[in-house]
């Protein structure tokens, strides 16, 4: 397959995710000998084999209009020395090619003890204390991303869109009586230990999609839902709630903030459903029991 056949109306699958990698590493000179696919979700990420690099493609309209943000949030940590994922040198990024969006990422070796909830509070709690970055942020706008998923989906019943869309109109309005505690500023827009990599000198902070002017407590609360609703090891809420110095379960809003983050973990695999096969049954299985308003229900990561 060519990569000029691509469209990304028609999802990304394997095949021609090969074929674009193959088209961008051709490009800049790397080597895609060998490359694994290491997630297929809301973006598609590589890591090659033969240089220490991560290739991330954008996988949905959503994901696509963000990587400006993406690139300018990246730019402005580093600028800060904060500890973080690097865009690659010397290449003009993001590098489009028909109607794809691709970034390029120095890899950061996996290594060592497993962060946990103190690491991300140490983080968070440092990030929130940088000042905006040059040209400011866009402002959060959770809503708007969800929309867009559930605007170009990969076979979803109309049942099943039609609740979702309602859900959407629920929750925003439930966001908009909201009296947040904390004050707004920069937020990462997806903090939890997934988005943290252990590094040889300590964890370091990536994927930046959600990173906007917002209320921090959305900050605390991937961690907060991820205690709630998957088998993750160890108690991490009960650390990063300890060192940040904020139990975001215990504010009153938070019902609010769970139901849109677990909104937000159902739609997240849409634009791709058909595309990854692979993500299909946790999918139906989250759909059903959020649709049940099963709050006891365990979920699992997406393959």
């Amino acid at each position: 397959m060519s990569v000029a056949t691509i469209d990304p109306s028609e999802g990304l699958t394997r095949e021609n995710l090969r074929s674009l990698l193959k088209a961008v590493c051709g490009g800049v000179g790397l080597d895609p000998t060998g490359a694994e696919l290491i997630k297929f979700t809301n973006n598609a990420v590589f890591r090659l084999r033969e240089d220490p690099v991560v290739v991330r493609v954008a996988g949905s309209t959503a994901a696509r209009e963000r990587v400006d943000t993406v690139v300018r949030v990246a730019r402005w940590l580093e600028s800060h020395s904060f500890p973080a994922v690097r865009l690659l040198p010397d290449i003009a990024q993001p590098i489009r090619l028909n109607g794809q969006v691709v970034t390029l990422w120095a890899q950061v070796p996996d290594v060592g003890p497993r962060p946990d909830g103190a690491h991300l509070a140490a983080l968070l709690r440092r990030l929130h204390r940088l000042p905006r970055p040059p040209g400011g942020l866009p402002a959060w706008s959770p809503m708007e991303e969800v929309r867009q998923r559930l605007a170009e989906p990969e076979d979803l019943g109309a049942a099943d869109h039609a609740f979702l869309v309602a859900e959407c109109d629920e929750i925003e309005e439930a966001l908009a009586g909201l009296r947040f505690v904390l004050p707004p500023g920069a937020i990462h827009g997806d903090a939890f230990l997934g988005n943290l990599i252990a590094g040889r000198r300590g964890p370091v902070l990536c994927d930046f999609d959600g990173t906007t002017i917002g209320p921090r407590e959305w900050d605390l609360t991937p961690v907060a839902v991820g205690r709630l609703r998957l088998d993750y090891p160890g108690d991490d809420h009960a650390l990063l709630a300890k060192h940040y110095g904020m139990d975001v379960m215990e504010w009153d809003g938070f019902p609010v903030l769970r139901r849109l983050r677990e909104l937000k973990l159902v739609t997240s695999v849409l634009p791709i459903l058909r595309s990854n096969p692979a993500v299909r049954a946790q999918w139906e299985h989250r759909m059903r029991t959020y649709k049940a308003r099963d709050l006891t229900a365990r979920w699992q990561p997406y393959s």
